[in-house]
């Protein structure tokens, strides 16, 4: 284990171990109960687990509800827990975040969870990182808690409001994180009570929390509105392709930013028609443009930030490998890359509202969840959600061998040491599964392996849709495959592949060569990332081995390690021989970690001051919605429009009126403090050059237009009032040219994609839905 989660371990071990004991006591006492729980008929089931219901979590008589629920799982889906998932299961009650190794029946523990939660009298959403994965595992567990008479409901980007409504209705509802912000968002822009869809928050439990809570948790969800901007032009582009690196444009030490030199740009103002790029006419519209289409050219990478498929550009979830589907970057970066591709353009949009991650989930009353690497990420779930981290033991143990990484000096060297590694492991037949960061790396590496007579299969975002059919080969005798993170969390390897499930002499003859070997292409930025890789062999006491090869010209040495760290001893093949070199690997790590957790504390505090009134804007508005008091506000404001409209109108169509009238503002007012924020983001750095703080400055600025946000939209909507047709029908906005956007998308953004760190620079996206 590497020193971070030594340190955190050592940290938290004291207090993990106490409530583990304690919560062993109680899963041995539900082990007592098993006896009484097989004589329950399925009815009397029902039963035991209605008697069980109480309004008070502390009263809830947990040995008892976790026997039943053991043995309503047995019947009703063909699993009986082991003590380590209700040992999982206790914990999450508990609060916490349980770490439990792949293969470990995680998602059988968080159903056993839930329905602790819900005879506790508690709704529950059990929040994953897809639809896909929403769907399936409601589908999965839905006939356990059907045993039990608990209601069961899923929701995924196709369902219909009513859908949803019904879904939320449920005690127990599944739903990516994406879905439930993005229905929070929409329920912020109804201006009738009947239309909203979302319930009051209760228990967030989260399915890979750690990539729900650490990596995405700055991700803003926003709501926006279609709208026409200005992109870089294909003028605009041709200059730039013309440009040459270290003449025309430099990058900075760690790739992170892009900027023309006075030669490229004395360049580009020739090519764009002898213009001066710095002039008043040009520097806030075709600058702009030419630096946009700049980064676009430079540093963002097709097949490490993005493929081109289908005729469009879909960006790479980095930390999974997959394609993020419906993802797309802010503003007119998404354009730029497009032109860059030479495809057509799609539109960008207005921000109506936005929330970020980490917000949406403050929002629950009770968090907690599960994941395979919680204790790499205890630091940020204890600092940011006030979590607690519990590591539950395999139900068998782990006999995995973790080798030592071997260190190569150049990545060339590096790749050629995989390679003959690879090919002496495949002449046994020992399956082989092997690591990369990106989908350029997969295909160069699987070329590599073809050319030294190994056949890989390849899988990465290009066929992310193979990913089931080729998992399930993985673990066949002599299968070598070559992936990136997209085999790394989620799924399971079975040794001996379909057949050895069948056959158990199938699975013992891959058993009997070591079961599979994992092979990582060099550390990711965080460790986590490294151990979910890790994590796909040594199953279930299935044996297994990692080992990863890493060289001195890796990203994540090369952004956190100086050049004069670089030990000089090494042998022919460019195998660094220096004693504790994979200790210095561990460091660049540990700095990017770091670098990370300071981005987010840093992010955060920017963050934290709009959610808080954002939660003041949901109580005005929740208010607004379900009272009278917008008529009662625009009375008193115009109390002769009020007097001549009540003579002929009755007041429930005033109610509604001035309901509508208010919301409309009131929300055009708080879409117009997002904006001005957002512009104020993008040069409040700059207010260090006069020895002000900027975060200071923002939170001034941000406090100074919130407190516009209510009397703007008082003063507006007493105008509309005033001047506005109201008849027996009501108020037609569009006819007062009050428009509400015809078409709104949902997506998410990442907040700078113009500034991230070498950690996360291939995580510059957006996602984009219906």
């Amino acid at each position: 284990m590497a020193l971070v989660s030594d340190r955190l371990w050592r940290a938290l071990g004291r207090s993990a171990q106490k409530n583990q004991s304690r919560s062993r006591s109680t899963v041995d006492q539900a082990s007592d109960l098993a006896s009484w729980a097989t004589d329950l008929t399925d009815a009397e089931i029902a039963d035991t687990a209605t008697s069980l219901r109480v309004a008070d979590a502390g009263k809830l008589d947990v040995p008892r509800y976790l026997a039943v629920v053991r043995e309503a799982a047995d019947r009703s889906i063909d699993m009986r827990p082991f003590d380590v998932q209700l040992l999982g299961a206790v914990r999450m009650l508990e609060g916490d975040v349980v770490e439990m190794a792949t293969g470990e029946g995680k998602t059988l523990a968080g159903a056993v969870a839930a329905v602790g939660y819900v005879l506790s009298g508690r709704h529950v959403d059990v929040i994953s990182i897809n639809d896909f994965l929403a769907q399936r595992d409601a589908t999965w567990m839905g006939p356990l808690f059907e045993i039990l008479g608990i209601s069961v409901g899923w929701i995924a980007e196709s369902s219909t409001p009513e859908h949803r409504r019904d879904a939320y209705g449920c005690d127990v509802t599944y739903a990516s994180v994406n879905e439930i912000g993005f229905d929070v968002l929409r329920d912020h822009l109804v201006d009738d009570v009947a239309q909203l869809v979302t319930p009051t928050p209760d228990v967030a439990l989260i399915d890979e929390a750690d990539s729900v809570l650490v990596d995405e948790a700055l991700v803003p969800l926003v709501l926006a509105g279609s709208v026409s901007t200005d992109v870089p032009a294909e003028k605009v582009f041709d200059a730039i392709r013309l440009l040459d690196e270290g003449i025309d444009y430099d990058t900075d030490a760690d790739g992170r930013n892009v900027f023309l030199t006075d030669v490229g740009a004395t360049r580009v103002e020739k090519e764009l028609g002898g213009i001066d790029l710095y002039s008043e006419d040009h520097v806030g519209t075709t600058l702009v443009a030419v630096n946009v289409a700049l980064h676009a050219q430079v540093l963002v990478k097709r097949d490490v930030h993005y493929i081109v498929r289908d005729g469009r550009v879909q960006l790479i979830n980095a930390s999974r490998g997959r394609v993020a589907e419906l993802q797309r970057w802010p503003d007119g970066l998404q354009a730029a890359v497009e032109t860059k591709e030479r495809l057509t353009q799609t539109e960008t949009g207005e921000i109506l509202d936005t929330i970020t991650v980490q917000a949406l989930i403050g929002r629950y009353a009770t968090v907690c969840g599960m994941t395979g690497t919680a204790l790499a990420a205890g630091e940020q779930l204890r600092t940011f959600y006030g979590l607690g981290v519990s590591v539950i033991p395999p139900n068998q143990p782990n006999v995995r061998v973790d080798e030592p990484d071997r260190v190569y000096d150049t990545v060339a060297n590096k790749n050629a040491a995989v390679v003959e590694f690879v090919k002496e492991a495949h002449a046994t037949g020992q399956p082989v599964l092997i690591g990369t960061h990106d989908v350029a790396e997969s295909e160069s590496l699987a070329s590599l392996l073809d050319d030294a007579g190994v056949s890989a299969v390849v899988l990465n975002a290009k066929n992310d849709a193979e990913e089931a059919t080729v998992i399930a080969k993985a673990g066949v005798r002599g299968a070598v495959t070559v992936s990136t993170q997209i085999a790394g969390r989620g799924t399971d390897i079975k040794l001996g592949g379909p057949e050895g499930v069948e056959d158990a002499s199938v699975k013992a003859a891959v058993v009997e060569l070591g079961g599979l070997l994992v092979v990582g292409t060099g550390r990711h930025t965080t460790e986590r990332l490294d151990d979910q890789l890790r994590g796909r062999a040594g199953r279930q006491g299935d044996p297994g081995r990692s080992v990863f090869f890493s060289s001195w010209e890796d990203d994540v040495v090369t952004a956190n390690l100086g050049p004069k760290e670089q030990p000089k001893q090494h042998d022919e093949t460019g195998l660094i021989t220096a004693g504790r070199v994979a200790d210095k690997i561990d460091h660049a790590q540990r700095i990017a970690e770091g670098a990370m957790l300071d981005v987010h504390s840093r992010t955060w505090k920017y963050n934290e001051l709009t959610a808080q009134h954002r939660e003041i804007l949901d109580s005005r508005r929740a208010s607004l919605l379900t009272t009278d008091e917008a008529l009662e506000l625009l009375a008193s404001a115009a109390p002769d429009r009020a007097a001549e409209l009540r003579r002929t109108l009755d007041e429930d169509v005033l109610v509604v009126a001035a309901r509508r009238i208010v919301l409309y503002h009131l929300d055009r007012a708080w879409s117009d403090y997002l904006a001005h924020l957002a512009d104020v983001r993008e040069s409040i750095h700059l207010r260090a050059l006069g020895r002000e703080n900027p975060l200071d400055e923002y939170h001034r600025i941000a406090v100074d237009a919130f407190k516009t946000v209510s009397s703007k939209a008082i003063e507006q909507a007493v105008s509309t009032f005033e001047n506005a047709e109201i008849t027996s029908e009501g108020i037609d906005l569009d006819t007062e040219g009050l428009h509400r956007p015809t078409s709104t998308w949902t997506y998410m953004v990442h907040d700078n994609p113009f500034a991230g760190t070498a950690a996360n620079r291939s995580g510059l996206g957006v996602i984009f839905g219906g």
